[in-house]
């Protein structure tokens, strides 16, 4: 929210502070009558034209630039998640054009820009989130500096905290990089993601029973206790192409280690995985994520665990109107999808959110995860899986015709009905934050690769 309201807080915003969210930060109906929305092909590109303008709200500030993850009206200013710009590269380069590719290479860039610039660090890390544009902070202090700073070091996001360093945000960056370093042979792109992946093996890894690799650091450099099935399912992914692209079969051993936890947090009885551990020793068995459903499907490409869509298609099923309860769809329009976690589908009604923020809308779709959840069954491709896809991608391209207009990055109009809200609604999480119908980086990233068929898990 803005101004008095506060902002928004992220699902990757909480470490900065210490406030580790490993267990969870694995971490969605017709439209009403006579609405229209836009065929694939042209929804498509409207979204890369969010993609575009939220990588370019700042022309004055250097040509060195990540994009700003929410639309100004988040009131995270000018915040650029490092997890919602991997997610732009790969989307920017599963559109296979060469505008596309240039932009993704600006991204990729940027990252390695980070990597080396650290105020503090030299080893290879990434933070959660930089500043990328200049802004007045609720307090009255002025951040004056684009990504780059006077200094010549990356503009870490420290007035929200998003200063620690994430597993699972260090993961997603490598696998862009080694998707740039396929694209365009570049050697710098894959050097990056081996120093990324090397951090991790470093940091990351743990002897506990459970096994795996833990959740990273916070902004004091401390380690923290959670281990995530989502951070582990990411790497899956990227130590399997650090051993495909260096032929070092160290990363084999280690994409083994990722693989073993996500595969321990399954719960055969029910066909789902659970979210991770708090200790290392003892499953958190509550709440449920979706991410962790869609992901791992996206991941091990494995019948034996594909039930798990199953799971989250019928038990993270929500519908989402101006009749349910908190809900701020307008009237006449309908939402379908899925919702954050079985969490999010209890969540306390008659209370805000977090301070500052509105009541939630149990109903609310989170449009990132009903474009995880398309993704996948079209990539499992059973018996209805592809009509179901169909209608979840419909939702999104109709949310995004419909939902935050007059939104605005750097004080600047978006393109029209350009770039997917967070969600249809205000909707808790169930791990201490929402998300809200604002325009998102990561949310009309998920659905160009749904929307082209592009699997970014796959080693």
């Amino acid at each position: 929210m803005v101004g008095r309201q506060g902002p928004v807080v992220g699902r990757r915003s909480l470490i900065g502070a210490g406030l580790g969210v490993g267990v969870g930060a694995a971490v969605f109906g017709a439209g009403g009558a006579g609405v229209a929305y836009a065929a694939g092909g042209s929804a498509r590109r409207r979204g890369l034209g969010f993609l575009a303008a939220a990588m370019d709200g700042y022309p004055d500030h250097g040509s060195v630039r990540l994009a700003q993850s929410y639309s100004d009206q988040a009131g995270l200013f000018s915040t650029a998640f490092t997890y919602d710009n991997a997610l732009a590269v790969l989307a920017q380069l599963a559109g296979r054009t060469a505008g596309g590719l240039g932009r993704a290479v600006v991204l990729g860039d940027a990252l390695l820009y980070a990597q080396e610039h650290d105020p503090v660090y030299d080893d290879g890390r990434l933070r959660q989130a930089y500043n990328v544009g200049p802004y007045t902070f609720f307090d009255g202090s002025l951040q004056p500096d684009g990504f780059v700073r006077a200094d010549g070091t990356a503009n870490v996001g420290t007035q929200f905290g998003f200063t620690g360093t994430a597993v699972g945000d260090m993961a997603w960056a490598g696998i862009a990089l080694s998707a740039l370093a396929r694209r365009t042979g570049a050697r710098r792109f894959l050097e990056g993601a081996v120093r990324i992946g090397t951090w991790i093996e470093r940091v990351g890894r743990t002897d506990e029973p459970l096994g795996g690799y833990k959740f990273g650091v916070n902004g004091a450099d401390e380690k923290l206790p959670f281990t995530s099935t989502e951070h582990n399912t990411d790497l899956v992914c990227l130590f399997g192409r650090l051993a495909l692209l260096t032929g070092d079969r160290v990363w084999r051993e280690r994409r083994a280690r990722a693989e073993a936890f996500v595969k321990k947090m399954w719960e055969p009885a029910g066909g789902f995985f659970y979210t991770g551990t708090n200790d290392g020793v003892t499953v958190n068995k509550s709440p449920i994520p979706e991410d962790t459903q869609t992901w791992t499907h996206l991941a091990l490409d494995s019948r034996s665990y594909s039930r798990s869509l199953d799971w989250a298609a019928a038990e993270l099923a929500v519908v989402d109107h101006a009749g349910r309860r908190n809900s701020t769809v307008p009237t006449g329009q309908t939402y379908e999808g899925v919702t954050f976690s079985s969490a999010s589908l209890v969540a306390n009604e008659d209370a805000p959110i977090a301070e500052f923020q509105p009541k939630p809308d149990r109903s609310g779709v989170w449009f990132e995860g009903t474009a995880h959840l398309a993704l996948a069954l079209r990539d499992r491709g059973r018996a209805g899986d592809e009509t179901r896809a169909r209608r979840l991608v419909a939702s999104i391209e109709r949310a995004q015709d419909l939902l935050g207009a007059g939104q605005t990055v750097g004080g600047r109009a978006l393109p029209e009905r350009s770039g997917v809200v967070s969600a249809s609604s205000p909707l808790d999480t169930g791990f201490g934050f929402g998300y809200y119908p604002y325009r998102h980086v990561g949310a009309t990233a998920w659905y160009l690769l749904a929307a082209t068929r592009t699997n970014p898990l796959r080693a």
